[in-house]
């Protein structure tokens, strides 16, 4: 009898805390279910960056569940201990940064940088085309973010997630779950984006011009001291991007040194797939809803687009100026692609080059002031870094 007794009770104790975290879901909640939900469907309908739009849902979901186990447990002789995402987010996020940059390593390994070796001057595109973060943050100032929040959601132009989540972080932005999401979604809206930013600021005419593609080789020892060099040029010029561009450069290295094949096929797949599933869930951290659904996040979301335009406007205006004193001209949709949304903005550029003119193949040079951008979004995010923590003293 008091065995029964026991098990009535546990029974209706069990009962009693299921009612109570039916009843502890408020509408925030439900929003952020919803939110979830939405990112995973784009992630398997529309395949729009599914190893990281996956996990970021699923992770939205589990840490909006009423007392989730996800973000502290209660255990029998131990009380009150860290659950598995909130210390994921501490250990490997917050306290460490750690996996924005292991990441880092993983991207550096999947880039060739030769076509903008054999054509140097496309660096410039990568540098014109972070114009839009700077443009962002001053718009996001004027809307009433302080310096620090502002800049965190202007390094969202960068169109390069893991970029934003560490600039956030490092500079202690209270929105790094939106701006996370902003960054990687629209990351995967680029072909939907930069579509019309470009119409907005070229003609047919200019959209036809024919650029020629005149491959040239690139020696091994250019392709090694090329990381090397812009490692230490990155440091001296701006020393708070050296973690940023450095684990990038490192990545290359291995990948162009040609004893390291194993590394970098390691560090190109089991490394960057294991990193961006981590940080997916983990940065879901971030995404209570209690700090996740308002009115700032909405603003953030709509700046973010902004940003992206503004990026893409500011490469193809910085073609057009070129081509005032440049007798040999440049198709303004290359500048375009010299943001870090790569390869996907270099695939739009090609793509829009062919419907304007089926003979016009500008994917090299587009893949060119692509992998620029890669380079331009690191330096730009050490600058914000290096920047902002002095403009407040």
């Amino acid at each position: 009898r008091p065995q029964e007794k026991n098990q009535k009770e546990r029974r209706r104790s069990g009962m009693d805390f299921l009612t109570q975290g039916i009843l502890a879901i408020t509408w925030k909640q439900v929003v952020m279910f919803v939110i979830g939900g939405l990112l995973i469907w784009l992630a398997l309908k529309k395949q729009m960056e599914p190893a990281l739009l996956l996990p970021m849902g699923f992770g939205a979901i589990l840490v909006n569940i009423p007392f989730s186990g996800v973000l502290n447990q209660t255990m029998e002789g131990a009380g009150e201990v860290q659950g598995i995402i909130d210390w994921l987010f501490e250990v490997g996020i917050h306290a460490s940064e750690a996996m924005p940059l292991l990441l880092f390593i993983g991207i550096g390994a999947m880039i060739d940088f030769g076509p903008v070796l054999s054509n140097p001057k496309l660096l410039l595109f990568g540098a014109a085309a972070q114009f839009g973060v700077f443009l962002t943050i001053t718009v996001a100032a004027l809307l009433g973010f302080d310096l620090i929040d502002a800049a965190s959601i202007g390094i969202i132009g960068a169109a390069d997630g893991p970029t934003s989540i560490l600039v956030s972080l490092v500079l202690g932005s209270r929105y790094i779950g939106a701006i996370a999401v902003a960054a990687y979604s629209y990351m995967a809206l680029v072909p939907i984006i930069q579509p019309f930013a470009i119409k907005l600021c070229t003609t047919k005419k200019e959209r036809r011009i024919r650029m020629t593609y005149e491959p040239k080789s690139v020696s091994k020892t250019t392709r090694i001291l090329f990381p090397i060099g812009v490692t230490v040029v990155a440091g001296l010029v701006a020393p708070s991007s050296v973690a940023l561009v450095g684990f990038l450069m490192f990545g290359n290295l291995i990948r162009e040194c040609g004893v390291l094949e194993n590394l970098s096929q390691t560090a190109q797949k089991e490394l960057a797939n294991l990193i961006t599933l981590l940080l997916g869930l983990t940065i879901s951290a971030s995404m209570k809803a209690e700090n996740f659904v308002n009115w700032q996040t909405v603003m953030i979301m709509v700046l973010g687009v902004l940003a992206f335009v503004f990026d893409t406007m500011a490469g193809c205006m910085f073609a057009k100026l070129i081509n005032l004193f440049s007798k040999k001209k440049i198709n303004p949709m290359v500048g375009a692609a010299g943001i870090s949304a790569f390869p996907m903005s270099s695939r739009v550029i090609q793509k829009m080059g062919l419907q304007e003119d089926p003979q016009n193949h500008l994917l090299m040079h587009a893949v060119g002031a692509n992998v620029a951008g890669q380079i331009g979004s690191v330096i730009v995010g050490g600058v914000i870094l290096g920047l902002v923590p002095g403009m407040l003293l």
